[in-house]
């Protein structure tokens, strides 16, 4: 499978991409807690089925220590025993952050709620900019048809 499009041979795309990274940064030097935030981005990338970001934040988090027990159990996080309570709001907030056009009104009191039980103003922040972030970079490599498998972790550290 070829890409549609070179992501960072495309001026236009590439640009737009430098300054996402960058807001990614900001959020990488937050509180939010590493492994949270890998749960999260895998579990927008797995809705979203981006096929690059899932290899890509599988490999990272296994990279830092993540068990393959939590990573394959993601996608089915409700019934699994391995997360914490903090964890599963976060998973939570992601799910319903990433399919805002599944429910009318978007994320739902009791998920916020939820969530904010677990984590403090900034974390929040982080967490919402996570999701946003991630839906953006899933819709870039679906459109675009990345392909995947070839991800090495750090590759762009």
């Amino acid at each position: 499978m070829n890409a549609r499009l070179n992501l960072f041979g495309n001026p236009v795309i590439g640009k737009a991409l430098k300054h996402v990274v960058a807001a990614g940064q900001v959020i990488a030097e937050s509180t939010l807690p590493d492994s949270t935030r890998e749960l999260v981005l895998l579990r927008a990338s797995q809705i979203n089925g981006c096929a690059y970001c899932v290899d890509m934040h599988t490999k990272d988090a296994a990279h830092a220590g993540e068990t393959s027990v939590r990573l394959n159990l993601v996608a089915a996080w409700r019934e699994a025993t391995v997360f914490t309570d903090a964890e599963r709001a976060a998973l939570e907030l992601a799910e319903q952050g990433t399919r805002i056009a599944d429910a009318a009104g978007g994320v739902g009191d009791e998920v916020w709620a939820n969530a904010a039980k677990h984590y403090d103003e900034e974390q929040l922040g982080a967490l919402v900019s996570l999701i946003a972030l991630i839906n953006a970079f899933n819709r870039v490599n679906v459109i675009t048809q990345q392909p995947a498998g070839d991800y090495r972790p750090g590759q762009f550290a």
